[in-house]
């Protein structure tokens, strides 16, 4: 079986954690896609962690972590990543790393700097990864792949020298910078296959194995729905597909063997980066929202910058479930709402005077106004109940109104940041 735990919006819903609690029941994880570009924040038996590549099942001595083609393999990154695990006293994961993975070199965040500073107030609001330089050579065709570093030294090396001279050509030009010498990016490259060859694979013959054995297999995304490239808030977004559809290509599975999408949904809003966010608030109402938020707060996992809050927004929701394909919904962070006399729900949209219901273009989105529905809050603690029937009329209310508006059952109910902190439903909708 495969199950995909991907987002509904701009990311940060809380995938982390779900996919952690998830994978207890699996045996493979597989990330599919994006970077180091975004974190998921887990809280477990070993402490607080903020995992970038690694997915979010590396803590079970039982699963075989896997990294999977679609993703932008940091390759020093990641194996800093095994080590701050192995130094707080987690087990070594098993981990494997596709043979069509691609690399994600230093110059690609250089890249990433230098146009984000040539964009000035145009900025993209990119955590300077190097993502979109990544995927921009992938799709030229100028990246390098995994299985590269095996391949003849002298046929590497000459495309090293060709991408090189391509590159400096707009490092001079574009951005006034010293130019990258060949020699140098080879010998990287021959220190990038050293680290990463104990774990290449051909990962989608491991998958297609596994799956024949019975084995269970959950597929991690990254971000959600709204930082698609294609259905997204373009061009305010990522540059690889969130989608759970991608999940098979990210992972080089069948589409035929996805089976379940659980779709993990913020019982507020929140967003890190630029672009459109309808339901968005400021100053002091979004500053304390913003520090009970999470645990620790609604900070950035990669950058630590303050993430934009918002109330929850249905229209981007309703859309975002719609785009993945969910199956079931995971409703997290509900818990922080307890302060609240009364919490908004932003139910339509109003551009040019007319209330609509289903997600924009971006180019209408940036005109759209929040129409707010209000419910009464519960005024309490709801951490460590177990049992949906015990939670307070007032929350079931709220989840059950974002249930209806959604149109996907709420089969979990996150209320509070560690591993158990979960509630286990039977909606109307899922029957």
């Amino acid at each position: 079986m495969v199950r995909a735990i991907v987002g509904a919006n701009w990311g940060d819903e809380g995938k982390g954690k779900i996919t952690d609690m998830l994978a207890e029941q699996s045996d493979i994880i597989v990330r599919f896609q994006g970077g180091s570009n975004a974190g998921h924040t887990i809280i477990n038996d070993y402490g607080k962690f903020a995992l970038h590549l690694l997915p979010s099942g590396v803590f079970y001595n039982h699963t075989t972590s896997v990294i999977g083609n679609g993703v932008a393999l940091n390759i020093p990154y990641l194996f800093n990543e095994i080590k701050s695990l192995e130094d707080r006293g987690v087990p070594t994961p098993k981990i494997l790393v596709s043979d069509r993975a691609q690399i994600l070199m230093p110059y690609h965040v250089d890249f990433d700097t230098y146009e984000e500073e040539r964009l000035g107030g145009k900025a993209f609001g990119s955590t300077k990864s190097g993502i979109a330089p990544f995927y921009s050579d992938k799709y030229a065709k100028i990246g390098f792949q995994v299985s590269e570093l095996f391949m003849d030294e002298a046929d590497l090396r000459e495309k090293v020298e060709r991408v090189v001279e391509y590159k400096n050509v707009l490092l001079k030009n574009l951005y006034n910078k010293e130019p990258m010498n060949p020699d140098d990016i080879f010998n990287l490259l021959m220190e990038y296959k050293e680290m990463v060859a104990p774990y290449v694979a051909d990962v989608s013959l491991f998958l297609h194995n596994a799956l024949k054995e019975g084995k269970t297999v959950l597929l991690e995304g990254q971000l959600g729905s709204l930082k698609d490239p294609d259905h997204g808030i373009y061009p305010m977004v990522t540059s690889s597909s969130t989608l759970a559809s991608y999940g098979a290509i990210g992972a080089g599975i069948p589409a035929r063997e996805i089976q379940d999408v659980v779709t993990v949904v913020k019982a507020y809003s929140s967003a890190v980066g630029a672009g459109a966010f309808v339901s968005e608030i400021f100053g002091d109402e979004a500053q304390e929202l913003r520090v009970r938020g999470g645990d620790g707060g609604e900070f950035g996992a990669t950058t630590g910058r303050p993430r934009r809050m918002g109330w929850f927004d249905a229209v981007a929701t309703r859309y975002g479930c719609r785009m993945q394909g969910a199956t079931e919904v995971a409703l997290t962070v509900l818990d922080v709402l307890g302060y609240l006399d009364e919490i908004p729900m932003c139910v339509g949209y109003e551009i040019d005077g007319e209330v609509i219901k289903d997600f924009p273009v971006t180019y209408k989105l940036e005109k759209a106004k929040p129409v707010f529905k209000k419910f009464k809050g519960w005024k309490c603690d709801i951490r460590g109940i177990k049992n949906y029937d015990e939670l307070p009329a007032e929350c079931k209310a709220y989840i059950e109104a974002i249930e209806e508006e959604i149109g996907v059952p709420i089969t979990m109910v996150s209320n509070g940041p560690k591993r158990h902190d979960i509630i286990y439903r039977t909606s109307d909708l899922s029957k």
